[in-house]
Protein backbone atom coordinates (compact mmCIF):
# COMPACT_ATOMS: atom_id res chain seq x y z
CA UNK A 1 0.00 0.00 0.00
CA UNK A 2 2.98 2.19 0.84
CA UNK A 3 4.69 1.93 -2.36
CA UNK A 4 1.38 2.95 -3.93
CA UNK A 5 0.99 6.12 -2.18
CA UNK A 6 4.71 6.75 -2.71
CA UNK A 7 3.73 6.53 -6.65
CA UNK A 8 1.07 8.70 -5.99
CA UNK A 9 3.19 11.32 -4.34
CA UNK A 10 5.78 10.96 -7.17
CA UNK A 11 3.18 11.27 -9.99
CA UNK A 12 0.90 14.24 -8.48
CA UNK A 13 4.30 16.35 -7.98
CA UNK A 14 4.86 19.57 -10.20
CA UNK A 15 7.35 18.64 -11.99
CA UNK A 16 5.90 14.70 -13.34
CA UNK A 17 3.02 16.66 -14.21
CA UNK A 18 4.30 19.62 -15.93
CA UNK A 19 6.50 16.83 -18.06
CA UNK A 20 3.25 15.15 -18.77
CA UNK A 21 1.09 18.41 -19.53
CA UNK A 22 4.38 19.53 -21.67
CA UNK A 23 4.80 16.14 -23.90
CA UNK A 24 1.10 16.07 -24.50
CA UNK A 25 0.72 19.44 -25.63
CA UNK A 26 4.20 18.98 -27.77
CA UNK A 27 2.49 15.94 -29.43
CA UNK A 28 -0.29 18.08 -30.29
CA UNK A 29 1.32 21.10 -31.42
CA UNK A 30 3.60 19.07 -33.93
CA UNK A 31 0.58 17.42 -35.41
CA UNK A 32 -1.11 20.65 -36.07
CA UNK A 33 2.33 21.75 -37.40
CA UNK A 34 2.37 19.03 -39.43
CA UNK A 35 -1.11 19.32 -40.98
CA UNK A 36 0.01 23.04 -41.24
CA UNK A 37 2.62 22.10 -43.47
CA UNK A 38 1.52 19.05 -45.21
CA UNK A 39 -1.94 19.81 -46.36
CA UNK A 40 -1.59 23.65 -46.13
CA UNK A 41 1.64 25.07 -47.26
CA UNK A 42 2.94 22.39 -49.46
CA UNK A 43 0.02 22.03 -52.44
CA UNK A 44 0.08 26.25 -53.30
CA UNK A 45 4.63 25.77 -53.18
CA UNK A 46 4.14 22.67 -55.63
CA UNK A 47 1.34 24.57 -57.42
CA UNK A 48 4.15 27.28 -58.26
CA UNK A 49 6.57 24.87 -58.72
CA UNK A 50 4.68 23.05 -61.81
CA UNK A 51 2.24 21.23 -60.00
CA UNK A 52 4.80 19.07 -57.77
CA UNK A 53 3.25 16.44 -55.40
CA UNK A 54 6.44 16.61 -52.80
CA UNK A 55 5.15 13.34 -50.94
CA UNK A 56 6.01 11.73 -54.29
CA UNK A 57 9.41 13.05 -55.01
CA UNK A 58 12.07 10.40 -55.02
CA UNK A 59 14.99 9.02 -56.51
CA UNK A 60 15.21 5.31 -56.68
CA UNK A 61 18.49 3.35 -56.05
CA UNK A 62 18.08 0.24 -57.12
CA UNK A 63 16.70 0.70 -60.74
CA UNK A 64 18.18 -2.66 -62.23
CA UNK A 65 16.36 -4.49 -59.87
CA UNK A 66 13.28 -2.87 -59.60
CA UNK A 67 11.74 -1.38 -63.12
CA UNK A 68 9.12 1.38 -62.48
CA UNK A 69 7.15 3.20 -64.60
CA UNK A 70 7.53 6.94 -64.97
CA UNK A 71 5.54 8.44 -62.70
CA UNK A 72 4.62 5.92 -60.20
CA UNK A 73 4.02 7.52 -56.72
CA UNK A 74 6.13 6.58 -53.83
CA UNK A 75 3.84 4.05 -51.73
CA UNK A 76 3.45 2.18 -54.99
CA UNK A 77 7.29 2.02 -55.97
CA UNK A 78 7.96 1.08 -52.22
CA UNK A 79 5.66 -1.63 -52.33
CA UNK A 80 7.25 -2.95 -55.90
CA UNK A 81 10.53 -3.34 -53.36
CA UNK A 82 12.08 -0.23 -55.11
CA UNK A 83 14.77 1.28 -52.64
CA UNK A 84 14.17 5.10 -52.63
CA UNK A 85 15.65 8.10 -51.06
CA UNK A 86 12.25 10.34 -50.50
CA UNK A 87 13.74 13.66 -50.44
CA UNK A 88 10.52 14.92 -50.94
CA UNK A 89 9.54 13.84 -47.49
CA UNK A 90 12.38 15.35 -46.33
CA UNK A 91 12.13 18.85 -47.69
CA UNK A 92 8.63 18.68 -45.83
CA UNK A 93 9.97 17.42 -42.61
CA UNK A 94 12.81 20.78 -42.85
CA UNK A 95 9.82 23.05 -43.45
CA UNK A 96 7.91 21.47 -40.49
CA UNK A 97 10.96 21.84 -38.17
CA UNK A 98 11.63 25.27 -39.07
CA UNK A 99 7.93 26.36 -37.97
CA UNK A 100 8.16 24.43 -34.60
CA UNK A 101 11.58 25.95 -33.84
CA UNK A 102 10.44 29.48 -35.18
CA UNK A 103 7.33 29.31 -32.89
CA UNK A 104 9.31 27.96 -29.78
CA UNK A 105 11.78 31.18 -30.60
CA UNK A 106 8.90 33.70 -30.46
CA UNK A 107 7.46 31.43 -27.46
CA UNK A 108 10.86 31.77 -25.53
CA UNK A 109 10.90 35.51 -26.41
CA UNK A 110 7.57 36.29 -25.02
CA UNK A 111 8.30 34.37 -22.06
CA UNK A 112 11.39 36.31 -21.64
CA UNK A 113 9.73 39.80 -22.00
CA UNK A 114 7.17 39.11 -19.75
CA UNK A 115 9.68 38.04 -17.12
CA UNK A 116 11.67 41.46 -17.87
CA UNK A 117 8.34 43.36 -17.11
CA UNK A 118 7.69 41.84 -13.73
CA UNK A 119 11.03 41.67 -12.33
CA UNK A 120 12.07 44.15 -10.29
CA UNK A 121 15.41 46.02 -11.14
CA UNK A 122 18.22 44.55 -8.93
CA UNK A 123 19.71 47.07 -6.76
CA UNK A 124 23.55 47.17 -7.28
CA UNK A 125 25.05 46.80 -3.44
CA UNK A 126 27.88 50.00 -3.06
CA UNK A 127 31.29 48.35 -3.16
CA UNK A 128 33.28 51.52 -3.21
CA UNK A 129 33.53 54.74 -1.87
CA UNK A 130 35.77 57.78 -2.82
CA UNK A 131 38.32 59.42 -0.84
CA UNK A 132 37.10 62.97 0.16
CA UNK A 133 41.44 63.61 0.52
CA UNK A 134 42.72 62.24 -2.83
CA UNK A 135 39.74 60.97 -4.84
CA UNK A 136 40.64 57.77 -5.17
CA UNK A 137 38.14 54.64 -4.95
CA UNK A 138 38.56 52.52 -2.02
CA UNK A 139 36.42 49.70 -0.35
CA UNK A 140 33.17 50.58 1.62
CA UNK A 141 34.87 49.34 5.02
CA UNK A 142 38.00 51.29 4.91
CA UNK A 143 38.12 53.50 7.87
CA UNK A 144 41.78 54.27 6.09
CA UNK A 145 42.85 55.70 2.76
CA UNK A 146 45.47 52.94 1.59
CA UNK A 147 46.77 55.86 -0.95
CA UNK A 148 46.80 59.09 1.22
CA UNK A 149 46.67 57.56 4.52
CA UNK A 150 44.06 59.99 5.76
CA UNK A 151 41.38 59.02 8.64
CA UNK A 152 37.73 57.78 7.14
CA UNK A 153 34.44 59.47 8.67
CA UNK A 154 32.57 55.93 9.45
Amino acid sequence: MSLFKEFKDYVIKGNALDLAIGVILGTAFGAVVNGLVKDILMPPIGMLLGNVDFTNIYTQLNKAAVSLAPGTPLAAAEEQGAVVIAWGNWITTVITFVIVAFVLFLLVKGINAAKSINAKPVEEEVTVKTCPFCHTEIPVKASRCPHCTSQLEA
